[in-house]
């Protein structure tokens, strides 16, 4: 029996995962959406993995989290590593391409920009405040404008003269939208002016004061639109690499940041889909910080808590 890894990315739009072998190659990978219920989420990523993985030849011993879920899907399936996404981004993308100097992500409603020297974070930014410009941002746009999102990209590229669109802030771009189509603009002129404007909007916020260095690796839902891959070739004058695995790097990356972590190693049952957990809200009152902490129950037991500031709001597993 050969050892597998399982890395999960949980995000707030949609859920990653990736089992890999020894060698990074992969076993199994799916992407779902998340739905607002995080564990329901990871319940049906990991039936839909395990119909695809080998069970036979293969054993999963190690897991890996990462996203905006991370702590508490890493409790329920317990994951020996928890990762933040800048590292598991990095890890899995240098682990493919050695030289990468800056990975541009855009996912279902954030962004973020990693830059690295000799396969190292050396500096990094994110949004976490407006989706404007990310995979929901154009996702609302297409059901606007008639058309399947995944058709946006092959549209742009028709166009010859892309609509100026506002797309600094969702409510703006989706006047401005409004009032280019009473205008008369073409349908293609205003899908590839909002695809340039993805491309202007994480540039100018995201990318702002960062100095953009070949080789470029593009990521995230959005890196499959092809005409916002050709908008941000205009832009930095640079070719940009995209992997036909980019949407799972996060994922990929904490599958190999779990297999690193081989004393930790583990048989992993997929059976845990099919287990109730609830989360809860403790408020304490021990200190003057009244921190909020989050906990986690598997039926009666307690599998983590976080939040705590300080050893008085303190909770370990029984």
């Amino acid at each position: 029996m050969k050892n597998a890894y399982l890395g999960i990315d949980i995000g707030s739009i949609s859920t990653k995962g990736v089992i890999i072998d020894e060698d990074n190659q992969f076993l199994a990978s799916e992407y779902i959406w998340t739905e607002g219920n995080p564990i329901d989420a990871v319940k049906r990523l990991l039936e839909l993995l395990e119909a695809q993985f080998d069970k036979k030849h293969y054993q999963v011993v190690s897991v890996g989290t990462t996203g905006s879920a991370r702590r508490l899907i890493g409790a329920i399936v317990g994951a020996s590593v928890v990762k933040n996404e800048i590292t598991a981004h990095a890890v899995g993308t240098t682990t493919l391409h050695p030289d990468v100097r800056t990975i541009f992500e855009i996912g279902g409603q954030d962004s973020k920009i990693i830059l690295l020297e000799n396969g190292v974070v050396v500096d990094y930014a994110m949004n976490t405040l407006c989706a404007a410009g990310t995979g929901s941002f154009l996702s609302s746009q297409s059901h606007r404008l008639g058309v399947e999102v995944e058709e946006f990209g092959r549209i742009a590229l028709k166009s010859q003269s892309p609509t100026p669109i506002a797309a600094r802030c969702t409510v703006f771009a989706e006047s401005d939208l409004v009032h280019k189509a009473q205008m008369g603009y073409s349908r293609e002129d205003i899908i590839a002016g909002l695809c340039k404007a993805v491309v202007t909007n994480y540039l100018n916020n995201v990318g702002k004061g960062k100095r953009i260095q070949s080789p470029i690796v593009f990521q995230g839902g959005v890196s499959k639109n092809v005409g916002v891959v050709r908008f941000f070739e205009e832009a930095t004058g640079e070719r940009i690499l995209v992997d036909e695995t980019g949407h799972l790097m996060g994922a990929f990356g904490v599958a190999i940041l779990a297999r690193a972590a081989g004393a930790a190693e583990k048989p992993f049952d997929f059976s845990v889909s099919g287990d109730s957990y609830k989360t809860r809200e403790v408020n304490c009152r021990k200190c003057a910080n009244q921190c909020e902490i989050i906990c986690v129950y598997r039926g009666s037991q307690l599998l983590d808590a976080w939040g705590n500031r300080c050893e008085k709001g303190e909770m370990k597993p029984a």
